[in-house]
């Protein structure tokens, strides 16, 4: 049986959809998943607890799939499965993503559990390298999206973020602590002329079972509202969450998606 660690959005319910067998739901306590009823809900606190329990109902492989934040473990509410967890919980909610991610991961392997990949899962949210939209990127924004790999790639070194926007080979923004949509979001005010694309890939070297970088709708509308020309991603790195209706909303918009490939 397969185990669903679900955060909020869209990808847990997709996650569901393309299982080939039951799934058990398990929601963070304060970050449930769109579409979807939880089989149990738990607290970081009781994590020792959850995966007591899994292992007693014949879970034998988990996903990780949703966005959350770094709770706050409160120590009155820590039970005595999970007490021997704290210091490697309290070191991992202080590192970087991924950092914290291969902390979580090692916790579930060690108690037998196998984690899979959300795209292992569901390969469709991973569409193969080319351009579906209406709308193409010319050589501006194929430069501009090398140097995205750039920014990205120097991004991830320090743990940190996994897209930015950029125009004419510079940085407009790029992610932090906040997210994506933050970013973009905080794009609309900009002075200069509209133009320039968003750039979006994995940190190098990062765990791919976890955390993988993903766009949607929202994602289209974001860029839009922000004045942007298109999105860039890498092909086989960033899932892509309603792949039609992404792309319909391109085309609606007029901005181009691009699922570049590793050689640009």
């Amino acid at each position: 049986m397969l185990a669903l660690i679900a955060g909020q959005g869209g990808l847990p319910a997709a996650i569901v959809g393309a299982a080939p067998g039951p799934v058990l739901v398990c929601e963070l306590q304060g970050f449930a998943p769109e579409g979807l009823t939880p089989d149990i809900r738990f607290r970081i606190e009781h994590l020792g607890s959850l995966i007591a329990d899994l292992t007693a109902r014949g879970v034998e492989e988990v996903c990780f799939a949703g966005a959350i934040r770094r709770p706050l473990v409160e120590p009155g509410q820590i039970d005595a499965a999970t007490a021997p967890l704290v210091p490697r919980l309290v070191q991992a909610i202080g590192a970087g993503d991924d950092a914290a991610l291969r902390a979580v991961i090692g916790i579930f392997e060690e108690a037998g559990l196998r984690v899979r990949a959300a795209h292992e899962i569901a390969p469709a949210l991973l569409p193969p390298e080319g351009v579906p939209t209406q709308a193409t990127p010319d050589d501006t924004a194929r430069a501009d999206a090398a140097r995205g790999a750039q920014i990205v790639a120097a991004m991830g070194a320090a743990d940190v973020g996994q897209s930015c926007a950029v125009q004419k080979g510079q940085a407009l923004a790029i992610e932090g602590v906040y997210g994506t949509d933050w970013m973009l979001e905080s794009l609309r005010a900009r002075p200069d002329a509209p133009g320039g694309l968003l750039y979006k890939a994995p940190k190098p070297g990062q765990d791919r079972r976890a955390d993988l970088p993903m766009i949607g709708p929202g994602t289209v509308a974001g860029a839009h509202a922000a004045g942007l020309a298109g999105i860039a991603i890498e092909a086989g790195g960033v899932m892509v969450l309603e792949r039609a209706r992404v792309i319909a909303e391109c085309d609606r918009l007029g901005l181009f998606l691009w699922l570049r490939g590793g050689a640009g």
